[in-house]
């Protein structure tokens, strides 16, 4: 790492000039997003976007997202955008969400995985904001993690597995909503969810009427077909430790069958919702947050699950949520981080 630049109690964003200009010369820089922590590049350069996923350890089959700051940026790297594409956009841009448009011959294959469409962002987030406003690039920018762990919310979390892969890290304190964008293809004149996120499907149905959802959201991909966003590979957000995934609508039959499950294990660790924690007593328990507060978990799980892992626990046993709304998301996290090892009673 060779430039560190504190945003987090400062409103100086001419500061950020210099890591543009780090962007600009082909380099790595690490900046905050309203969603998550990103790990970005000049979406153009195919050489400095294959030091993306050398730096995550990243497969190559994986599309990357280009994020930009405004729609002169957009028109310069995708066509052919629908009336209902559109709609979208103006309605949740700038802000968590992320659409799959048909890519001009500029946009390198190595950012879309050789598919002919690539996803695209606008940030709301005003320090992601300026830096690609102030390199004039569109910037290809994953979840700033190692491939395969939780992605990062904070510069704690991920300072000791990146500083030294990068060229600059921007510190911008927490992120806001924790988890990574939801990402849409319209197919058909329907917008289809590849990817759950802070925009439920609630919210795209209130904007255009209809929506549908990925069967892969829950689901393993099959050998051999394509990855059409991030976050659809089988396993990912997941630390090192095994982990299952709980769920009931019952509460006392989701507490009992979470105590059974630790009673086969020396050491387990609960990740429990906050009105939960009392129920497990004896237990080495992290509260993740109030099930009547999604925003909370989803801004706290990806720490929360970083955490595990220093406890060295035999298994980690995890408390879902509702599969509706925010709760679709958080759950699609979970039942990744868990490789699908999920038990709904």
């Amino acid at each position: 790492m060779k430039k560190f630049i504190d945003l987090k109690n400062s409103l100086d964003y001419t500061k950020l000039k210099e890591a543009a200009e780090i962007i600009r010369l082909g380099g790595l820089v690490l900046f905050p997003t309203e969603t998550v922590y990103g790990l970005g590049a000049n979406g153009l350069d195919e050489n400095a976007v294959k030091n993306i996923f050398k730096a995550k350890g990243r497969s190559s089959d994986n599309p990357l997202i280009l994020h930009i700051s405004d729609f002169n940026m957009l028109n310069d790297i995708v066509e052919n955008i629908s009336d209902v594409e559109y709609k979208l956009m103006k309605e949740f841009w700038p802000g968590p969400f992320t659409i799959i448009l048909n890519r001009k011959p500029v946009v390198p294959n190595i950012v879309t995985a050789n598919l002919d469409t690539v996803g695209i962002r606008m940030p709301s987030n005003e320090i992601a904001n300026k830096l690609i406003s102030y390199s004039g690039l569109p910037i290809a920018a994953p979840s700033a993690n190692i491939s395969g762990k939780p992605s990062g919310t904070n510069i704690s979390d991920i300072f000791d597995e990146l500083s030294d892969k990068v060229d600059c890290i921007i510190d911008g304190g927490n992120t806001l909503v924790g988890l990574e964008s939801t990402v849409v293809r319209v197919i058909d004149g329907i917008p289809t969810i590849l990817r759950p996120g802070k925009i439920t499907p609630e919210d795209i149905k209130r904007v255009v009427g209809n929506v549908k959802i990925d069967k892969h959201i829950f689901s393993k991909l099959e050998d051999g077909e394509k990855v059409l966003s991030p976050g659809m590979k089988y396993k990912h957000y997941a630390p090192d430790s095994k982990c299952v995934l709980v769920y009931s609508d019952n509460n006392d039959l989701l507490v009992k069958k979470i105590n059974e499950i630790s009673m086969s294990y020396k050491t387990p660790l609960i990740l429990s919702t906050s009105e939960n924690v009392k129920n497990y007593e004896n237990k080495l328990v992290i509260d993740i947050g109030s099930k009547y507060n999604l925003d909370e978990i989803a801004k706290n799980i990806f720490t929360d699950l970083r955490k595990v892992d220093k406890f060295n626990p035999d298994i980690v046993i995890i408390e879902g949520v509702k599969q509706e709304g925010l709760g679709l998301a958080i759950m699609n996290r979970l039942v990744r981080a868990c490789s699908h090892n999920y038990i709904e009673i």
